[in-house]
């Protein structure tokens, strides 16, 4: 009688029916949290500057050339698109040229205990345009990315080596806090306001055991988003709570403002 053929069991972690299933979720939750771990402490990453902002705007060179193209032959309503977004391809310029000058600042620092590294959500719009100045000041840089089905893609600035895809967007949030030592948000959408108003939260709350520099950076467009004010008369926030953001509207201003944050003494901290 012929011997029956052995059968090999795969182990649990190379299934990856179950690894996909909901009773492995704790496991893709966990993945999110140790891969990057593991590859920031790889990197010696431990201190970033976030950029939020939207994955809308285009930089001016390609705003241009969006409305030369339109304008040859597009409607009224296309038109009035392309010169908005040639109006909002300021922001993308002043969030390169910011991202530019904090990484070559930062570089200047070898040597020294800290370094600040720009780290984005990985996408278009604002995301690329810090990652790009980041690489054109040929310092590393950081994309946090996500899967969602429209708009976010990951842009070809990012450090190959800290470019991240995540599922969970808790996840993803978690990594742009716990390593941040300051934030700038860029004019931006939904996803923007999300992050700002999470991040707010947590420092409002006294949520998170650092301080945290946080810059509105295109104080004609947040002032028309966001009524600090009309929060402050209606009691829904307190009146200092306003203090808690810098307004910047020019490179200067916010690199100043960063620089000299990032640099004073105050205690270490987390999540």
């Amino acid at each position: 009688m012929a011997d029956k053929p052995v059968t090999v069991l795969p182990k649990a972690y190379h299934d990856e029916r179950f690894l996909d299933s909901p009773d492995a979720r704790p496991v893709r939750i966990l993945s999110e949290y140790l891969e990057p771990r593991a590859r920031f402490a790889a990197h010696n990453v431990a201190d970033t500057i976030v950029f939020m902002g939207s994955a809308r705007w285009l930089s001016r060179d390609l705003a241009e050339a969006t409305l030369e193209q339109i304008e040859k032959g597009g409607d009224q309503d296309e038109i009035r698109r392309a010169r908005r977004g040639l109006a909002m391809a300021r922001y993308y310029e002043d969030a390169r040229a910011l991202a530019f000058r904090l990484t070559e600042w930062s570089k200047a620092r070898q040597g020294q205990s800290r370094r600040f590294v720009v780290c984005t959500g990985g996408g278009p719009g604002i995301m690329e345009a810090a990652n790009r100045g980041a690489s054109e000041a040929r310092g590393l840089n950081i994309g946090l990315n996500i899967e969602i089905p429209t708009e976010q893609h990951e842009n070809p600035y990012v450090t190959r080596a800290l470019g991240f895809n995540f599922h969970y967007f808790f996840m993803r949030k978690f990594w742009f806090v716990y390593l941040a030592k300051a934030v700038v948000f860029f004019p931006g959408g939904f996803g923007t306001l999300d992050e700002l108003f999470e991040t707010l939260t947590l420092v409002q709350t006294g949520k998170l055991s650092k301080r945290l520099p946080l810059v509105l950076y295109g104080t004609d467009y947040w002032k028309k988003i966001v009524n600090w004010e009309a929060l402050v008369e209606h009691g829904a926030i307190s009146p200092e709570d306003p203090d808690l953001l810098f307004h910047a509207d020019t490179v200067d201003d916010a690199f100043d403002y960063l620089t000299r944050e990032l640099l004073a003494e105050r205690p270490g901290g987390s999540l």
